[in-house]
């Protein structure tokens, strides 16, 4: 790294184009991703546009989106040619409609044409992930024939070690591995070899759906069909691998009580996180309130007693707010999204769990205002406030904590987490309410 800032202070071109050309890809964008932006694209400038479109794929959808920001038109469309067709697919699908159609004008119109068949397929469908780049022979010809037309295709294919045999009409008659096509006889004939009873999915078939087939039979790619059988792509098994991993993420999401994130944490805007995990609060703290209300009506009458009435209803937003907090940090330390951002975590956190707890503690102040008046409510208001704020910023830096430690972050669990909420709740609660009685009353 310190050498690669050095090459950008001082602008060596080729010293930049060798860094690209020289590392695995992955590696480049690893390296340019800690950059930034607006380095990145001033290092990756001076590599040739197909090793431009080879680093592209392995920057986040986010980051890439940021790159283009920074591309003229002229220079994004020659990366869009070179990327392979699932990955520029997912980079338009990204971006607004008319940026998308001033750089299509700028493309080969073969390229063209399969792009915006590509997008026309419904999102999250295998037709939105499949590649158009298999390798396919006539199921007439034999062995000899089709390692010499393999040969002719392999360079401009995703991947060979997956043939696919099909009719005049495009229509999937079998499949043969490479493998088998290298043991076989040259004058063997390819319809006497071929497996007939080929695997697919339709090109409307759900994303996670596809993905657990191949998951299923260990495939290194499945075939995609049209309802007439016909072959229009192939899935492979590393973009079936990205969309179970989206899936789970929006999973554990769903299950924090947050609303799916499209960016993953890290990239995700403050006030789109911020309403993502609102949403929840909201209604959380709505069924916490019935549970004040039921005490109301069959608890105890003295004085006191409103202090009991809206314990569940803080206890619960605490705990929500720390649970939320925990499954996102937990699932962004899963993906490596958190390395080197710790203090910047949790400077967000503090500021969402301002946000969030002034938002809930408005409201409980409505609701209790509703069932015991303004002077005990003004009560249960700031409690709230605290319980949420506390409750955020410790559900996000006890999984780092432990991280930090060499422990598993997920023993940081959300039960786990709601308990010590639950403990922290009661003390801010009762030494809030205590100090305030003694005050108001």
């Amino acid at each position: 790294m310190p050498d690669l800032l050095q090459m950008i202070q001082e602008k060596d071109e080729q010293g930049l184009r060798e860094f690209c050309e020289a590392l695995f890809p992955g590696v480049v964008a690893e390296m340019l991703d800690e950059l930034g932006a607006s380095e990145a694209w001033e290092v990756l400038k001076h590599a040739p546009p197909e090793i431009q479109a080879e680093v592209f794929p392995f920057f986040s959808i986010h980051f890439q989106v940021q790159l283009v920001d920074l591309i003229g038109t002229q220079a994004l469309s020659q990366i869009i040619e070179d990327m392979s067709p699932d990955d520029r697919v997912d980079l338009l699908e990204r971006l607004d409609p008319e940026h998308v159609e001033s750089v299509l004008r700028l493309v080969a119109q073969a390229e063209r044409s399969d792009i915006r068949k590509l997008l026309s397929y419904p999102e999250d469908s295998a037709g939105s992930i499949m590649t158009t780049e298999y390798a396919s022979l006539p199921v007439e010809i034999t062995v000899k024939e089709a390692l010499d037309r393999l040969r002719v295709q392999a360079p401009s294919r995703e991947t060979i070690y997956y043939v696919y045999v099909t009719d005049e009409g495009r229509h999937l008659q079998g499949f043969l591995s490479l493998r088998k096509l290298i043991l076989e006889k040259p004058n063997t004939k390819l319809g006497d070899i071929m497996q007939r009873d080929v695997i697919s999915v339709r090109v409307d078939e759900d994303q996670e759906v596809v993905a657990q087939e191949i998951a299923r039979y260990d495939f290194i790619a499945i075939p995609v069909v049209d309802n007439q059988n016909r072959l229009v792509g192939i899935v492979t098994h590393d973009d079936a691998a990205d969309v179970m991993e989206e899936e789970a993420t929006e999973d554990a999401h769903m299950l924090g009580a947050v609303q799916p994130l499209e960016d993953g944490y890290v990239a995700t805007p403050f006030f789109e996180l911020a309403r993502k995990r609102g949403v929840w609060l909201i209604i959380l703290l709505g069924a916490a309130s019935l549970t004040a209300r039921v005490l109301q009506l069959v608890g105890p009458s003295e004085s006191d007693s409103w202090m009991v009435l809206f314990l569940p209803m803080v206890l619960a937003s605490g705990g929500n707010a720390g649970s939320q907090s925990a499954t996102l940090v937990i699932r962004a330390l899963a993906l490596d999204e958190t390395k080197g951002r710790v203090p910047w975590i949790a400077w967000r956190e503090i500021r969402i769990g301002a946000l969030l707890g002034s938002v809930l503690a408005i409201l409980s102040l409505f609701l209790a205002q509703l069932m015991v008046g303004t002077q005990a409510s003004v009560v249960v208001m700031l409690t709230v406030f605290c319980v949420v704020s506390v409750g955020t910023i410790t559900g996000a830096m006890l999984p780092l904590g432990l991280k930090r430690l060499g422990l598993d972050p997920a023993f940081m669990s959300t039960p786990l987490i709601a308990a010590l909420s639950d403990m922290f709740g009661v003390v801010i609660y009762y030494t809030t309410a205590s100090f305030a009685v003694h005050l108001i009353f």
